[in-house]
């Protein structure tokens, strides 16, 4: 599997952390920055992640800022992105199951070493349910196709 890993300053250390635990693990880490601990803005990284996911150069993605908040807020703004903040593996698990998350969100001033790791494990390895959850992220697609045609 090919993971995007973006964040901004106050994700910077996380995120070179979870590269090396992911390829540790496997999986194939592409890294849109930061590229250090400058203070920056985190769109001009989680953006470029989300449209990887979009494009399918990547599988998913994993986005990091100290709360997640605005890092989720600009990763639901690229069409086709599913991107869920996550605080505990509870989460992890149901936003692949109901939601079939693509990108998640992980908030750096939160969540901290194994049970971290435990977190994307849980939502790495967990599958799409289907079903029920299939109809509403088709009116999800629904929605953000009426929304790009009405803002041209």
């Amino acid at each position: 599997m090919k993971i995007a890993i973006a964040g901004d300053h106050r994700g910077f250390k996380l995120k070179n952390i979870l590269t090396d635990f992911l390829k540790d693990k496997g999986y194939e880490v592409i890294d849109f920055g930061t590229h250090s601990d400058d203070p920056c803005d985190y769109p001009d990284y989680i953006y470029p992640a989300c449209l990887a996911v979009r494009e399918k150069k990547v599988d998913r993605a994993i986005v990091i800022c100290y709360t997640g908040i605005g890092s989720c807020i600009a990763a639901n703004k690229v069409r086709g992105a599913r991107a869920a903040l996550v605080f505990n593996l509870k989460t992890a698990k149901l936003t692949r199951q109901h939601n079939d998350s693509n990108v998640l969100v992980l908030p750096a001033g939160f969540l901290k070493g194994d049970y971290l790791k435990k977190v994307i494990l849980a939502w790495l390895k967990t599958g799409f349910e289907g079903g029920r959850h299939q109809r509403r992220l088709k009116k999800i697609a629904e929605i953000e196709e009426r929304e790009s045609i009405r803002m041209g």
